[in-house]
């Protein structure tokens, strides 16, 4: 028996990196999946992985996470396919670039508070009906150390996530009364952007593995995925508002984050 064996998940941003490791790891422990991805190829294989792999049921459905009709009939589709929703994942981001803050714009900021908040917020909102029915809702927003610590030159990033960070809570205030637990990641994984810094900037990568407690950079599906199902399933229904830090300890004295940023 599987800890999440009987429950339905959709996961945002699941074709790829985190997204893709957390749909494993719940699909390994008996979940079926609704991968929700803009990147039709990579949704789709995602898909396809958790079936063969696994033998889950899971589905892809493209989804742009700023447009609000998309995000709801999102859920409705896993819904539809399922017959219930029990988890939703908010994991999707797409790159928006560095900038100092002098020289951010305001397409930039708007646009990671629509990736982050809003998307986030429409996702919750248009899940809670389907969140109550069976004492088994999670909500699991991927933040990031990034707006801890306060990283620089993604101010956009840092203040969405951080804001993202408060709307869980204040929905795990708002909603703990109908046994609808609302948790956040902040992740240390070889996710889809630290790949690309990987290959742009070997060296800072090198310092960062080498600044991380243990020594390495978490791997998506075998250790931020686990973390995940344990927020998703039974263990986890009398904790919410938190903010689990998944990153090898990399949160207790910082991370070095200095990309070259004219």
């Amino acid at each position: 028996m599987g800890k999440l064996d009987g429950r339905v998940a959709v996961i945002t941003g699941g074709g790829a990196g985190i997204g893709r490791g957390i749909a494993g790891a719940f699909a390994r422990e008996g979940a079926s999946v609704l991968v929700a991805e803009i990147d039709e190829t990579a949704g789709e294989d995602t898909a396809a992985w958790l079936r063969a792999q696994w033998g889950a049921q899971a589905e892809f459905v493209r989804t742009d996470i700023t447009d609000k009709t998309q995000v709801i009939g999102m859920v409705e589709a896993a819904v539809r396919r399922f017959g219930r929703l029990d988890v939703l994942v908010n994991n999707a981001w797409k790159g928006s670039g560095y900038a100092r803050l002098e020289n951010l714009t305001d397409e930039q900021l708007r646009g990671g508070f629509d990736m982050a908040v809003m998307a986030a917020f429409w996702a919750m909102r248009a899940a809670l009906p389907e969140l109550t029915k069976h004492g088994t809702g999670r909500v699991i927003n991927l933040c990031s150390l990034n707006g801890v610590n306060a990283h620089m030159y993604s101010a956009q990033y840092n203040a969405a996530k951080e804001a993202l960070r408060t709307l869980t809570r204040t929905a795990a205030r708002e909603w703990s009364s109908q046994q609808v637990c609302c948790n956040v990641i902040c992740p240390g994984a070889q996710s889809a952007a630290y790949q690309r810094v990987m290959a742009s900037d070997p060296a800072m990568a090198a310092s960062i593995e080498a600044a991380n407690p243990m020594g390495r950079i978490g791997d998506p599906l075998d250790d931020i995925g686990p973390v995940a199902v344990f927020l998703g399933s039974d263990d986890s229904r009398y904790l919410t508002g938190n903010t689990l830090f998944v990153d090898g300890g990399a949160h207790i004295n910082g991370v070095q984050w200095a990309p070259a940023v004219d």
